[in-house]
């Protein structure tokens, strides 16, 4: 907003609003006008009695008073400003200061008291700025891991027991913030990988069922991966839309796996002539899953085994990481038995009523 004493008094308001809402272990608003100034206030016509500028008047007060640079000692390698100014015994209070003397053009030296008043005021300590305007922060420390769900809470509250004046605004930032920006970002993210991933089953297997068939790990994964979640207590965060985004990575390298066995099983079975009935596509596709389990067994062990250690770490970034790899540890457990179980059913209804079935019927006909 536009004045830095509004914007204190309405941080001091949230501050003991946001207190009191659960999930708050601490808050603090800035005291934006907690600082302690001495002004110089020039008067412009007394400068120009005396033949000088405010430029003029200004450097004695930063060479006399604030110090100034005027050159550099070097002792070795080391190097060292020399900063020149009055001592603190001519500077240490207003009457002295007042006693500066400000040489003129014409010689003479006068007392900086007469060119400009001298007077110890209250301002703000830092000044912040948003989009061009004055701001103060009120920062707070939650008990929560559920940034999302307290910032909500809070709006809402805030929202019916502060009424802000006109001209002022309320941003919520830090994490919260963040969050907004990564979620936007992922709506375009998680789209356009599960579209890359459908497109590179499509042009590897030359089937819209089969890219869909593989597809269909997703859903199965995410069983597993929100169970775990639930159970661990983590709330969904960025890291666990990593670890989300790998696990379709892994959901499509297993159902690939599986649908080669079927496949291959098949088509073994056709080549033999031994798909005359229902009963043989289903041994087929059995045989086929059959064979399946010890290598699917094995991809997913060793990809438990190279994600269990970090569920178990302790180190520095272990919170973030145990939450990439939950939704993986936990998708890839369902997957596992879900693949195994409902891919060949769906597999037997697809080749029974698109090949088998009609084939069957074109072999009647033909007789």
């Amino acid at each position: 907003g536009p004045d830095l004493y509004e914007i204190e008094r309405i941080g001091q308001q949230l501050e003991i609003i946001m207190r009191e809402i659960p999930g708050t272990r601490s808050v603090f608003a800035e005291r934006v006008a907690g600082g302690y100034f001495v002004d110089f206030d020039l008067k412009r016509d007394q400068l120009a009695r005396y033949g000088l500028s405010v430029a003029d008047a200004q450097g004695v007060v930063m060479s006399a008073i604030g110090g100034e640079n005027v050159t550099t000692t070097i002792e070795g390698r080391e190097r060292y400003p020399v900063n020149v100014r009055y001592p603190r015994e001519l500077r240490d209070n207003i009457e002295r200061l007042s006693q500066v003397l400000v040489p003129t053009p014409s010689g003479a030296q006068i007392p900086i008291s007469q060119i400009a008043d001298i007077r110890k005021v209250n301002g703000p300590s830092m000044i912040r700025d948003e989009n061009g305007m004055l701001a103060g922060y009120v920062f707070v420390d939650l008990d929560t891991n559920d940034v999302g769900g307290y910032v909500e809470r809070a709006r809402q509250i805030v929202r019916d027991r502060l009424d802000l004046p006109a001209g002022y605004s309320l941003v919520w930032s830090g994490q919260y913030e963040n969050m907004l920006r990564v979620r936007e970002r992922l709506k375009i993210v998680v789209p356009v990988t599960l579209v890359l991933i459908f497109a590179l089953l499509y042009m590897n297997t030359k089937s819209t069922f089969k890219a869909t068939l593989v597809m269909l790990a997703v859903p199965f994964s995410l069983i597993g991966a929100v169970w775990l979640l639930y159970i661990l207590d983590y709330n969904i965060s960025i890291a666990v839309w990593v670890g989300m985004i790998a696990l379709m990575g892994l959901d499509a390298e297993t159902g690939v796996f599986m649908l080669l066995f079927l496949d291959l099983s098949y088509q073994e079975a056709r080549r033999n002539g031994r798909l005359k009935n229902r009963a043989d596509l289903e041994e087929a596709i059995i045989n086929g899953a059959v064979k399946r389990i010890r290598p699917k067994m094995m991809t997913v062990a060793a990809a438990f085994m190279g994600l269990m250690p970090i569920m178990w770490s302790i180190g520095t970034g272990a919170d973030m990481m145990k939450r990439v790899v939950a939704p993986m540890v936990g998708g890839l457990a369902t997957s596992f038995l879900l693949e195994l179980l409902v891919y060949p059913a769906i597999y037997l209804l697809w080749k029974w009523h698109k090949e088998v079935k009609h084939q069957r019927f074109e072999i009647r006909e033909a007789l």
